[in-house]
């Protein structure tokens, strides 16, 4: 007969305790301990049927070891393509999460129907097939369906490995990894121990099939992934699916990639067909508006390998209430107070007595220091009343003491700005040094102090 055991876990990070805890010694929070039962099977934790012969792991030297070069799963999808850095590896576990309803189904539903040449297992555990058919048929017309698409409405990791061993597919997709649960444990699907566990077996499935897997993971209140942190270290990428679900514009970052970079992002417009992939995202990130406005201005800026040109936005108003209020949208809050306090210090605008509200436009987070610059003068451009003109973009940083600082990969904001139609673009003269200006047509002006760049717009 299988033994019963109780262990305590941290709803927060996942942290086990033979007794319950006030308060975690791992996160620090309080009252997050829950008891559940775990059960110990006599047969080992294996994905496999019984049976099946096991692998045995050996010991290898680094000369023993043959190099081969990495062969991925190009998909339809450019944009996924560049935040997984280049395809889908084989054999690799991908987690997304996101708020709900921002898309992360459509997005895993419309990968699966885009490849047509291999064979996709589609794993739901919130939707019957029926919903799943009839949302595939609004992204894809039923002619044009793959046979190779299939779809399986189950929770038991054991019936879905059963299923995987009859379908053999070369991609499989779990909708969502909360809902699963393993006979090995008795706790309910969605506990801290049933989420590991069922990641523990879908890891070992995708690491000894070569086989890739995405598994789809709900978010916290707080924004965080679902389920112990573990689930986090387990995976080899972890995607973030961001953005307003009212407004049209979805993000799609990496925050942890084993095989590429973390500083892509893909940027998809949800349609009532899906998601339309945003080739160039200067055009969405640039409102459309009637005329000059104060306080707007163009930052250039790089996300990964990308070069976009971003508004920024800003009102600067007298306080109405004591003290001053500051709100950016789409940037850091610190780094906002440290411009505002260098503009008062170093360049002599009275902004501590004043309301500042910032955002970016199209709801993109910026954090690269290249855009202090175009903030800057979009602070003083609201705060005179004086616009700037739309024909000008900005790529430097602010240090401390009021100088521009230079920035990387100038040389690809100055052709993204070109590309768009841009006359000019304000840059540091450390900038200007590397640069070969010969065959650019945006005239480049270099300036060393804040002050300068002011007295060049506003006199």
């Amino acid at each position: 007969m299988a033994k019963v055991k109780t262990l305590f876990f941290c709803q927060n990070c996942g942290h086990e305790s033979p007794k319950w805890l006030g308060k975690c010694p791992s996160c620090n929070q309080w009252n997050t301990f829950v008891e559940e039962v775990v059960k110990k099977e006599e047969s080992k934790n294996e994905w496999r049927q019984e049976g099946s012969r096991e692998r045995i792991a050996k010991p290898k030297t680094l000369h023993e070891i043959t190099s081969a070069s990495e062969v991925r799963i190009i998909s339809p999808d450019a944009e996924l393509n560049r935040v997984l850095g280049g395809g889908i590896v084989p054999g690799s576990l991908m987690l997304i999460g996101g708020e709900p309803g921002i898309g992360k189904s459509t997005l895993m539903l419309q990968v699966a129907l885009s490849l047509k040449r291999i064979k996709v297992l589609y794993v739901t555990g919130e939707e019957s097939d029926q919903q799943v058919k009839m949302r595939a048929e609004r992204i894809l017309p039923k002619e044009k369906v793959s046979d190779n698409f299939y779809i399986l409405t189950e929770t038991n990791t054991k019936n879905i490995f059963l299923a995987i061993e009859q379908v053999e597919p070369q991609l499989v997709i779990v909708d969502s990894i909360q809902t699963l649960h393993s006979t090995m444990l008795d706790s309910a699907a969605g506990s801290i121990a049933q989420v590991r566990q069922c990641a523990g077996e879908l890891m070992k499935f995708a690491k000894e099939t070569n086989t890739p897997v995405f598994l789809v993971g709900h978010i916290t209140k707080d924004g965080m992934l679902a389920g112990p942190k573990v689930l986090e270290h387990m995976v080899d990428t972890v995607l973030q699916f961001e953005g307003d679900r009212h407004l049209a514009y979805r993000i799609l970052r990496t925050t942890k990639n084993r095989f590429g970079s973390t500083s892509e992002i893909g940027i998809y417009e949800m349609l009532g067909s899906g998601l339309r992939e945003v080739s160039n995202p200067s055009e969405i990130l640039i409102s459309q508006k009637d005329g000059q406005h104060t306080g707007a201005t163009i930052g250039a800026t790089i996300e990964g390998n990308r070069p976009l040109l971003i508004e920024i936005q800003s009102l600067v108003s007298p306080a109405s209430y004591g003290t001053p209020q500051r709100t950016p949208n789409g940037f850091d809050h610190k780094r906002l107070n440290m411009l505002l306090a260098v503009l008062e210090k170093r360049c002599g605008f009275r902004v501590g007595t004043q309301d500042v509200f910032v955002n970016m436009a199209g709801g993109i987070t910026v954090e690269d220091p290249a855009i202090d610059l175009a903030l800057c003068v979009s602070l003083i451009s609201s705060m005179e009343e004086i616009s700037v003109s739309d024909k000008v973009c900005f790529a430097a940083e602010i240090g401390l003491g009021g100088e521009l600082r230079a920035v990387n990969r100038v040389d690809q904001r100055i052709s993204e700005a070109e590309k768009l139609g841009f006359e000019e673009i304000y840059i540091s003269k450390y900038s200007k040094k590397s640069l070969d200006l010969s065959k650019t047509k945006i005239t480049v002006k270099s300036f060393g102090k804040l002050t300068e760049v002011f007295q060049e717009l506003f006199g």
